[in-house]
């Protein structure tokens, strides 16, 4: 039986920025004990929302409530002297700290009259913040040594580490395994046997269904609804976040792969990568599955010349060449999209113009100057063809939603004319109508005869979108499978475990 006064009322909240209504009197309602999922388009105002509950952006109108009581978050000091804790989206760990400086960062203990940071302790807190969650993470290593994996999972320990009554995740699990996005929901259920409220924010509707029992919609920065988890469907979800009825998300490429593009023989880097062979076929959406630490991400650097190798051999339309950096392999036409947009994908601070335009900068330049009108008719042919939304080619790509940054940095990737494409994680973080065009933008690259390695955590992507999937594990190639009716969950998690069976653990037990 629910209270008859809610834990957390967000009443009208309303917010602006230069150019764009972010919130317009939205609502969210959260009682004690309660998994509330809040779902909406990238742009739909989620982020703002939380961030204003976090106290880091202040409304600019409407009213928030704590067991009936107003109150107002003024900054993220005291959302969190309210039991208040967010784990965003993009990560605010400090890279040059240890794991468990991090996960104590403001709180850490002390020592003597003089108040000395008790480091011994500091460490031991975190090691045991880390056990409890089975994090195979050394809390003495520094956060810069972390894979985008571990670095959420960190995260995720901090924010639990602290004495909370409302527990804000913002795409916990976009870079996690099915097996750390189960152990991560089986927590989220002791949370709410201990009265913890959560409000959870994710793309992954499986994991919605799973764990939520209300959720609340936003489109375009306004209140759609709320509704029991228990009392829709799919269909009827995605239909009120999107305005429209949304069909097959995924668009696999119809046309048969032609001559082999790309070769890997024996290839070794440091300790991730060690001893790959693989080939890619024109036209074709190479899938590669594996679990974090893998190695997946690690091959696709060493390819692309961010990570050097140490043995092996690639070649490219059966000629043997030599990668050392990224310009190499941009020579010998392979784009690279990585996995992290907010580090490594794009410059965020940047303008939509400049950010597709940087791969072209060499052939734009005349005279020590950009020829902008040329650069203006490259960036308006992408931001047409990718059907990017931004007010303007010159709005800061930090502005836009996740899923037109990711289109954004595809473009940048486009205008070197690519005949290999490098997906790292090419939807993480995106909504599902965001997922749709990303997928339908690879099919029609792939139709076009470009070759697409497509490295993915999700399962439902890996098996509607490639053409073959290759499994790693533990740095090796430990499986493929070519034939449609091979490409199964069970298959690709047999494989990419070393033979081990990981059935799907969303299952409420």
């Amino acid at each position: 039986m629910e209270n008859k006064t809610p834990l957390l009322q967000m009443k009208n909240i309303s917010k602006s920025f230069p150019g764009v209504k972010a919130l317009d009197k939205v609502h969210l309602e959260v009682q004690t004990g309660e998994v509330h999922a809040l779902l909406g388009e990238n742009g739909a105002g989620k982020s703002t929302l939380i961030k204003i509950l976090g106290g880091l952006l202040v409304p600019d109108e409407g009213e928030i409530y704590l067991d009936g009581t107003k109150v107002d978050m003024k900054d993220v000091s005291f959302s969190e002297s309210m039991g208040i804790s967010v784990i965003h989206q993009e990560l605010c760990l400090a890279p040059n700290m240890t794991v468990a400086e991090n996960i104590v960062l403001g709180r850490e203990p002390s020592k003597g009259p003089f108040h000395l940071i008790n480091r011994k302790e500091i460490k031991q807190f975190g090691q045991e913040i880390l056990n409890q969650f089975d994090l195979e993470i050394d809390a003495g290593e520094f956060v810069s040594n972390l894979t985008v994996a571990q670095q959420q999972m960190v995260e995720i320990a901090k924010a639990l580490s602290k004495d909370n009554r409302i527990i804000v995740m913002d795409e916990p699990t976009s870079s996690l395994t099915e097996k750390e996005v189960a152990k991560l929901l089986d927590t989220i259920r002791g949370l709410k046997q201990k009265g913890v409220s959560v409000i959870y924010i994710s793309h992954r509707m499986e994991e919605l269904f799973s764990i939520a029992d209300k959720v609340t919609i936003l489109r375009d920065g306004t209140y759609v609804g709320t509704r029991n988890m228990n009392e829709v469907e799919y269909k009827g979800l995605v239909q009120m976040m999107v305005g429209r009825e949304l069909s097959e998300i995924y668009t696999k490429p119809t046309v048969q792969p032609g001559e082999k593009i790309l070769e890997v023989r024996n290839l070794t880097s440091g300790k991730k990568v060690k001893n790959v062979s693989f080939s890619l076929y024109k036209g074709e959406i190479l899938g590669i599955y594996g679990l974090v630490g893998s190695g997946r991400t690690e091959l696709m650097r060493t390819i692309f010349g961010i990570d050097k190798s140490t043995s092996g051999d690639i070649y490219v339309k059966n000629k043997k060449v030599r990668i050392q950096n990224p310009r190499d392999a941009i020579k010998h036409g392979i784009g690279f999209v990585p996995e992290d947009r907010k580090e490594q994908g794009a410059i965020l601070i940047q303008s939509v113009s400049y950010n597709v335009s940087l791969t072209r900068l060499n052939k734009l330049v005349k005279w020590f100057q950009v020829d902008k009108h040329q650069e203006d008719r490259l960036v308006d042919n992408y931001i047409d063809k990718l059907s990017i939304r931004t007010p303007s080619p010159e709005q800061k790509l930090m502005n836009l939603s996740g899923g037109n940054q990711q289109k954004a940095i595809i473009s940048k990737w486009l205008a070197t004319e690519p005949n290999i494409l490098i997906l790292d994680e090419p939807t993480r973080g995106i909504d599902v109508g965001a997922k749709k065009e990303i997928y339908s933008i690879m099919s029609e690259l792939a139709q076009s005869g470009v070759s697409i390695i497509m490295v993915s955590s999700e399962l439902p992507e890996i098996i509607n979108m490639s053409t073959r999937v290759i499994t790693m594990n533990q740095g090796e190639i430990s499986g493929e499978l070519t034939i449609e009716s091979e490409i199964t969950q069970e298959n690709i998690l047999t494989h990419a475990t070393g033979g081990i069976n990981n059935e799907s653990e969303f299952a409420k037990s």
